[in-house]
């Protein structure tokens, strides 16, 4: 195997892991159905559970503290969500070229949720494959 070849295919494998992380820290952070709950709200549900924890079963007790780590990590959240700018930096550097050589086009890209203007600033245009 040539260095060349080598080279490609470590640029490859780089090109879609930035793709990869990208599309799944849009996934975490698309925006749910319905109200988003306060602070309160959530703090209040962790002190429900912390009573309910102390007369339960053994096996509602194993869904009660994963129900706790749930809303324990919507609380370390807070309302802003996830920082995902190094990671939409690194799709912006990877997307044109690996949407090229993949064969994927603009509208499916935004089909799965990527914004217009992060295509734009990766170089995707509308109506051609990248």
């Amino acid at each position: 195997m040539t260095t060349e070849h080598k080279a490609a295919l470590a640029s490859g494998r780089a090109q879609g892991l930035a793709v990869r992380r990208y599309l799944e820290a849009l996934e975490r952070n698309r925006p749910r159905r319905g109200r988003r709950p306060s602070a309160d709200s959530l703090q209040k549900q962790l002190t429900e559970i912390e009573d309910r924890l102390r007369d339960a079963d053994p096996l509602k007790r194993l869904h009660l503290v994963q129900q706790r780590k749930v809303v324990e990590i919507r609380l370390a959240n807070g309302e802003g969500g996830e920082d995902i700018s190094e990671l939409e930096e690194g799709f912006v550097e990877a997307a044109a070229e690996y949407g090229a050589r993949k064969g994927i086009d603009y509208s499916t890209w935004r089909e799965i949720g990527v914004p217009a203007e992060v295509l734009r600033r990766a170089g995707v245009q509308r109506g051609s494959s990248s």
